[in-house]
């Protein structure tokens, strides 16, 4: 009896020390006016393990996997589908190719660098690679902060090594010295450019005055203290570990096994492999202001300026270091009257999208939610499906439903395989065509100008496919051919016969015809004279 009454005693006092302080019955906020903060029940994640499985079973795709962080810990992950075409089921520990979501990684590296006083954020990158230069007299001016906050005015068609697959460890060094050749785009620090290329130089800044290669660096000094077993530098480091395969989306409607190109040359700015549970890790760390358990890889300050965002992208979105930023909408209901941005939480985040994978970081400094999701697998004629599902995600987790995705991308990029198999099959049918004129007996009068007028529309068609292929493509999508070939797997099978087409058959095409037209020419006279001989 005395401990029943003891313990009823004690609730009885907490119940009215609770109605007393207002804590028992919480005001509601008015709809629409304060946005929720992050739902964390057993609902919520079965709801959002449900809704990924539901995106694998209707689009299709392979696999993937999300993690997510609650207040320094990691509260969920789970993982869905299968890792490759063996059927080994994707876990939340399978390392997967990241994509641009490898900068926040080379921003902490950099951060790091400043913090140890061997960089300067404001400081030109040729105080320190004093080798370093563009075809611009300005690229003197860039600074180690207008790179990291991709302000630097290189363009992104400064991506050449997306096409490369070199696997030596120089190759990030070679290629940020062939920029030497590139333009600027626009006066560095002045506007937002996206370019891999910045965060290439910053990890060879990193690398230089480090004194270790970049790969190295990252192991020992942000892989190891996170304790991310699963993360790797290199292509090779990553299928030691099993890592996923890559799939693409092959003519908007299956999805094949596709290998891409996973350079060197790019680790610091798009080929870094991560599990989801280690991009897990990363968010813990950089919401505790740069501290996991134990280990401290930055101090708050530090993770402070990279959430900061300092350059515009649009109305909406700026971009801090190695992260997009903008307000949190996620975190209202569609149906409630809307929010003004400012008044809602700051959203950073950044997604990551190469020919064969997508990945997605977001985070929430103010109510300390983390998600990180990696996908192997990408539909490049629509990225957009596959981003829907990461702003989903947030809904989710915020208690709202998911709504249905839109697709954004333009007629050319989505249709983009059935056009380069237009133009093949034309190609091919002018080839076809030629051949048969070209080959068959004397042609009459009339039937010389049907050719004349043929080998016109050829000569047209093969111009066509030259410009689309060679000026328009490359300008419209910001990057060079080479790239669209290697990571648009399903275009890039049709564009090569096509170049090789456009470009080597229309000269002995058209020397052969005008042979062919004169020797035709003279056949009439030859046999009209042979006549009179006789």
């Amino acid at each position: 009896m005395r401990t029943v009454f003891g313990s009823s005693r004690w609730l009885l006092l907490c119940l009215l020390a609770a109605g007393m302080l207002g804590l028992a019955t919480p005001e509601p906020a008015a709809p629409g006016t304060s946005p929720p903060g992050p739902a964390t029940s057993g609902q919520t994640y079965e709801a959002l393990d449900d809704f990924l499985q539901d995106q694998l079973d209707s689009l299709g795709i392979p696999g993937a996997a999300v993690a997510v962080v609650r207040d320094g810990v990691q509260v969920h992950s789970a993982a869905f589908g299968r890792a490759d075409d063996s059927g080994r089921p994707m876990t939340a520990q399978t390392p997967v190719l990241l994509a641009s979501t490898s900068k926040s990684f080379t921003a902490i590296a950099v951060m790091q660098q400043v913090e140890a006083g061997r960089l300067e954020l404001d400081e030109p990158v040729q105080t320190y690679l004093p080798w370093f230069t563009l075809n611009d007299s300005r690229s003197s001016t860039i600074t180690v902060r207008h790179l990291l906050h991709q302000a630097s005015g290189m363009s992104s068609k400064d991506t050449a090594f997306e096409a490369s697959d070199a696997q030596e460890p120089e190759a990030l060094e070679e290629e940020v010295r062939a920029l030497s050749g590139s333009p600027l785009a626009g006066q560095p620090g002045a506007a937002f450019h996206y370019a891999s290329a910045n965060y290439n130089v910053l990890g060879v800044l990193v690398q230089t005055v480090s004194g270790q290669p970049f790969g190295d660096y990252l192991e020992e000094h942000v892989f190891e203290p996170l304790q991310m077993a699963n993360s790797h530098p290199t292509r090779a480091a990553a299928r030691a570990d099993n890592a996923a395969a890559g799939y693409s989306r092959w003519f908007g409607s299956f999805w094949l096994k596709t290998d891409v190109p996973a350079p060197i040359a790019g680790m610091p700015s798009s080929t870094l492999y991560a599990s989801a549970e280690d991009l897990g890790r990363q968010l813990t760390a950089l919401l505790d202001g740069g501290r996991f358990g134990g280990a401290r890889i930055l101090q708050p300050a530090s993770v402070a300026a990279m959430f900061e965002p300092r350059v515009r992208v649009s109305d909406s979105q700026s971009y801090a270091m190695g992260w997009f930023s903008r307000a949190l909408v996620e975190s209202t209901d569609p149906s409630a009257p809307p929010v003004p941005d400012e008044a809602l939480p700051r959203l950073v985040e950044h997604q990551g999208e190469w020919g064969n994978s997508h990945t997605y970081l977001a985070a929430v400094p103010e109510s300390g939610l983390g998600v990180a999701l990696v996908i192997n697998g990408n539909d490049t004629a629509a990225p957009s499906r596959l981003k829907s599902i990461d702003t989903n995600l947030l809904r989710i987790l915020h208690g709202h439903s998911p709504v249905p995705a839109v697709v954004f991308e333009d007629w050319l990029q989505q249709y983009s395989w059935a056009v380069s198999m237009a133009l093949l099959l034309g190609e091919l049918l002018s080839l076809w065509l030629s051949l048969r004129f070209l080959l068959r007996r004397p042609a009459p009068l009339k039937a010389r100008w049907v050719l004349l007028v043929w080998a016109a529309v050829a000569l047209a068609l093969d111009a066509f496919a030259l410009w689309l292929c060679l000026i328009y493509a490359p300008a419209r999508f910001d990057t060079h051919l080479f790239v669209i070939v290697r990571q648009f797997p399903d275009v890039g099978i049709s564009l090569v016969p096509i170049l090789a087409l456009a470009l080597l058959w229309p000269l002995p095409r058209t020397v052969w015809l005008l042979g062919r037209l004169r020797a035709d020419s003279g056949e009439p006279a030859v046999r009209a004279r042979d006549a009179g001989g006789n």
